[in-house]
């Protein structure tokens, strides 16, 4: 049963959480092309790219 309340918890939002992700991936896109990014932003980029990859399999996997 836990595990259930877990899994609804935290799939019920997944379609936003990866809009919200690809709205900060376009903000650092469009930083990049014009000024350049810092370190920390290049690793943010990576990180952002690689949750809504997860996420949009998990995404699937729930419809």
């Amino acid at each position: 049963m836990a595990l259930k309340e877990w899994h609804v918890s935290h799939s019920r939002n997944v379609p936003g959480t990866i809009d919200t992700l690809k709205a900060r991936l376009s903000v650092l896109d469009c930083k990049e092309e014009d000024e350049g990014l810092t370190d920390n932003e290049v690793a943010e980029l990576h990180g952002i790219t690689s949750d809504i990859h997860s996420l949009s399999r998990v995404n699937t996997s729930i419809y």
